[in-house]
């Protein structure tokens, strides 16, 4: 395969081109070396790009970059990464090899609609596209061969501002290909590959681009090309935008360009994974391959489902796309001739029990898939709960879906000076030994001072960011003094911070805080045991409800009756979220039971020590210990106001323990009872909740059995599907 880069770096001394290599593979983002040399390049410039490797090297001064390479201590550093590097994309000696050696040779095939990766690629939204860059990295770090697929949003998301009223306002910001990883996939002519497919009764060209995460290559695709029709070009331009039109055409192209384009770069996967319906097309294209290429319909049904994996990440109806018959067969057009059904059986894929006049996308995927998850425990029961109208002569807990529990990648999330502290307890090399359990009772051993002492840095540095980013924003953007103290330049660091950072979707209640405004605001201001809380997150562009949440949030982040102790920070992604979870006290979850699927910002918090304060949904359910933070109970089936319920609760414990906890303090001024807080919540996300154990619960349970099934195919001499080209292509 051949690939021509999107950033062309100007030539490094001799000594140090590797940096080019390391730049290029999104893996230097979580190895502490890697990240040491860019940062050593040039501190400020380093700070500046938010961390952003390429941007580094664009801007150094050929003189620095000379003096790297004749200065002993960075050519160490420089030399462990570079071998570190090629350790990693080798896929050396590894964890996949050392259980499942027999089947290195095959290849797992990731499809989502959105990565999160890192903020210099911003194609992600939210959660389920950080948890699928957290998914892909940890597969590199475990030698798992997986290949991702997904859509390059030239315009990302959307930057979030929000206006002097506290509305947001969606805006587009080109993203420059000059100053990230990416490199464009030719073909063997050295020209741009492309694929085709037909699409609203046209072709619609599709080319594609390699990022590199350690030993993983996710293909990004993208219609914006001179051959495809004007409106076209435009389809991958932004992430979940417009209506229901563009996403359909934006999934289409996803799941059967997807494919096309593995079969394109001869990559024949032994397991596909759709993670979330946006994805669920990626098995309909499989379908029609295995009957074009000649096996029978219900052959054929078995040959995808037994090969392929869905997870599904939502309890909310709203999160499930589903289409019109109308709408979808104008765009698909009459692929039921090519599966050799008629066009109601077609439809009865995505047939959804209580509502047939819709093609369902979830429904598709868990008909198509032999093995369907959820992303917790309590959502696994949820979804069984809510799907259990396809098996409707089962009991609920005999229907065939199942859990794995999200969790976060260790190293891209814990701050270096936490990884610092736990060397000290756990040893060096404590990364490859984290998977005995009975390791992360060290972190109890911790010495109290030494770990509030790094805590408070982590904070200062907060704050001190906060501000920053507030008088860049006054500089350039806000002459009105009130906007200014609503983004946070009254921050106290040494004041008990909250942090609460998400989607602002109504049931995540990011405003359940303020149901008693004169409450909280005694609270927060008390000169004895000051708080302060910073909010940050967006609502999607459709959900006017959302955006009221922000201008009520916002209102009390400007109100001169807070004092300032209430912040709004606009344009949440993943640097902020670095920040924030690395920085304060407490971390605050308040999803309304049972709509929070995982919710893993709390699993992050807790890495680095901020215990979290939540009600009992989503992973919360089964990681609240009693010693690792605090947890609002369920609200009795009999309460008129489970809300009012909810708050009560919240600021009675703030009140009566939380705070006073937290200001408890010795003559050396440690809150050594708090501290045992921070130990027990690092020690409980370490041990169960990181992408490392939810990565070999997929493989072992999910992806192992879907390979095993592909090599019993094939022994058997049952024909697996060959890749066809599609007669409407």
């Amino acid at each position: 395969m051949k690939e021509r880069s999107g950033n062309n770096l100007s030539p490094l001394p001799e000594r140090i081109q590797g940096l080019s290599e390391l730049a290029n593979n999104l893996w230097w983002s979580w190895n502490r070396e890697a990240r040491a040399l860019f940062r050593e390049i040039d501190t400020l410039t380093w700070r500046r790009t938010r961390h952003n490797a390429i941007e580094v090297l664009h801007r150094a001064d050929p003189a620095r970059l000379a003096e790297c390479a004749s200065n002993r201590s960075f050519l160490d550093r420089y030399d462990r990464a570079v071998a570190a590097l090629h350790h990693a994309v080798d896929r050396g000696p590894t964890w996949f090899h050392h259980h499942h050696a027999q089947l290195s040779s095959h290849t797992i095939a990731y499809f989502c609609a959105e990565f999160g990766l890192h903020n210099s690629v911003p194609i992600y939204s939210g959660g389920l596209g950080i948890l699928a860059g957290d998914h892909c990295k940890t597969a590199s770090d475990l030698g798992v061969p997986l290949v991702g697929v997904g859509l390059l949003y030239t315009r990302g998301y959307f930057d979030q501002r929000v206006g002097p009223d506290g509305w947001q306002q969606d805006a587009d910001e080109v993203l420059d290909l000059t100053i990230t990883p990416l490199a464009r996939v030719l073909n063997a002519s050295g020209e741009p590959l492309t694929v085709s497919v037909r699409a609203c009764d046209r072709d619609l060209h599709i080319g594609a681009w390699r990022l590199s995460v350690g030993s993983v290559p996710i293909f990004l695709l993208e219609t914006d090309l001179e051959q495809n029709h004007a409106e076209d070009r435009g389809l991958t331009h932004r992430l979940y935008a417009g209506g229901s039109d563009l996403r359909l055409r934006q999934e289409w192209l996803l799941g059967v360009g997807g494919v096309r384009i593995l079969r394109a770069l001869d990559i024949h996967p032994a397991a596909w994974h759709a993670n979330e319906g946006h994805s669920s097309f990626m098995l309909v294209e499989r379908l029609r391959e295995a009957i074009v290429s000649g096996l029978a319909w219900d052959d054929a049904t078995e040959s995808v489902r037994e090969t392929s994996v869905f997870t599904t990440h939502t309890p909310v109806e709203a999160g499930h796309d589903e289409f019109g018959h109308g709408e979808l067969t104008a765009c698909v057009g009459p692929i039921w001739e090519e599966l050799g059904v008629d066009r109601e059986q077609f439809l009865d894929l995505g047939r959804h029990p209580e509502n047939r006049d819709v093609f369902h996308m979830t429904a598709t995927a868990i008909r198509l898939s032999a093995s369907v998850n959820g992303v917790s425990r309590l959502h696994g029961q949820v979804t069984r709960r809510m799907w259990q109208a396809l098996w409707p002569d089962r009991d609920e807990a005999q229907i065939p879906i199942g859990h794995v529990t999200n969790g976060v990648h260790l190293a891209t999330w814990m701050a270096i000076e936490v990884m610092s502290v736990l060397d000290e307890v756990m040893g060096d090399g404590w990364d490859a030994r984290r998977d005995d359990p009975d390791l992360w009772d060290r972190v109890l051993d911790v010495d109290p001072a030494k770990l509030w002492g790094v805590h408070c840095r982590l904070k200062h540095r907060l704050i001190d960011y906060v501000r920053e980013e507030a008088r860049q924003r006054w500089r350039t953007q806000w002459p009105e003094s009130a906007r200014v103290v609503g983004a946070g330049v009254l921050l106290n660091p040494d004041a008990f911070t909250i942090g609460f950072a998400r989607r602002f979707a109504t049931y995540k209640r990011a405003d359940l805080v303020f149901s008693d405004a004169e409450r909280l605001r005694r609270l927060l201001t008390n000169p004895r045991r000051p708080v302060q809380i910073i909010f940050a997150g967006k609502a999607h562009p459709a959900d006017e409800a959302g955006k009221q949440m922000i201008q009520d949030v916002y209102g009390f982040a400007s109100d001169p009756a807070f004092e300032g102790r209430v912040t709004f920070l606009e344009d949440y992604e993943m640097h902020l979220a670095h920040r924030l979870v690395q920085g304060v006290d407490l971390w605050l979850n308040l999803p309304r039971p049972p709509l929070e699927a995982c919710g893993t910002s709390g699993m992050k918090a807790a890495l680095n020590g901020a215990p979290q304060l939540g009600t009992v949904d989503g992973w919360w359910a089964e990681g609240f210990t009693g010693e690792n933070g605090w947890a609002i109970p369920q609200v009795p089936e009999d309460h008129e106001s489970p809300d009012q319920h909810d708050a009560d609760y919240l600021y009675g414990l703030l009140e009566s323990e939380i705070v006073p906890l937290f200001y408890e303090r010795g003559d050396d001024d440690v809150p050594t009872q708090w501290v045992r807080r921070m130990q027990h919540a690092i020690a409980e996300a370490g041990r169960n909740f990181t992408s490392r154990q939810m990565m070999q619960r997929y493989v072992h349970h999910y992806y192992v059995p879907c390979m095993q099934a592909a090599t019993n195919r094939t022994k058997r001499g049952r024909p697996s599907p060959e890749p066809v080209r599609s007669r409407s292509s």
